[in-house]
């Protein structure tokens, strides 16, 4: 008498188990991007914010003697895009168009004006102020007219972005913004229009407490 063996289930290959593992991946994007587009879904599965901040407290105050005598306004446009060595972008890389634009701001020093930089004739009609050049303050980002204009990134950084504390961060292109519109800031001529602005505020002002010359000049 004799009897048949079972056939022994055949076992899949290597490749074959990678191939079904990326698109596991990719149904789980697309469903995830079908869910948030579907009416109704999107509300089911939203999220809800709550602001549960306590109230600002006052760390320090700072007094300021600089007189801010002229502001710029720029805008930049910011390309930056990062690669993988060995992989394509598809896989593994970002690129991001990021429209930045900020403030820079033109002051002079008042607080550097010592009691030789001020000369006043005896009967009190003319007046000769030496005063320290204008300087550049920080770059300030407006986040208000600041956005990003196309993101592309590859399946790897999609994947790391459902991981992320941060996703999507634009810190970075952020940061290259900020150094753009202070480059930018140097060369236009800012920190000449601040000496002139403040040249004629205290021209006008001693003027106006009586004295009929009044001589501003600007030194190191």
């Amino acid at each position: 008498m004799t009897t048949s063996l079972g056939r022994q289930p055949r076992r899949m290959p290597g490749w074959a188990k990678a191939v079904t593992a990326v698109v596991l991946v990719l149904a789980v994007l697309f469903a995830g991007i079908r869910l948030a587009v579907l009416p109704g879904i999107k509300d089911l599965f939203g999220t809800e914010t709550h602001d549960r901040s306590g109230p600002a407290l006052l760390k320090s105050i700072q007094d300021l003697s600089r007189y801010d005598a002229a502001s710029g306004n720029f805008q930049v446009v910011v390309d930056l895009e990062k690669d993988s060595k060995y992989l394509p972008d598809a896989i593994r890389g970002t690129r991001t168009l990021y429209v930045g634009a900020g403030t820079v701001d033109a002051y002079v020093d008042l607080g550097r004006v010592g009691q030789g930089d001020v000369t006043v004739n005896g009967d009190r009609t003319s007046a000769t102020l030496r005063l320290p050049h204008a300087r550049l303050g920080k770059a300030a980002l407006d986040a208000d007219h600041s956005y990003a204009v196309s993101k592309q990134r590859g399946l790897l950084d999609r994947l790391g972005d459902l991981f992320s504390d941060n996703p999507n961060s634009e810190h970075a292109v952020q940061q290259l913004a900020v150094r753009h519109i202070a480059d930018a800031a140097k060369g236009s001529g800012l920190t000449a229009r601040a000496e002139t602005n403040t040249a004629g505020m205290l021209q006008g002002l001693l003027s106006s407490l009586g004295f009929k010359e009044v001589h501003v000049s600007f030194g190191a």
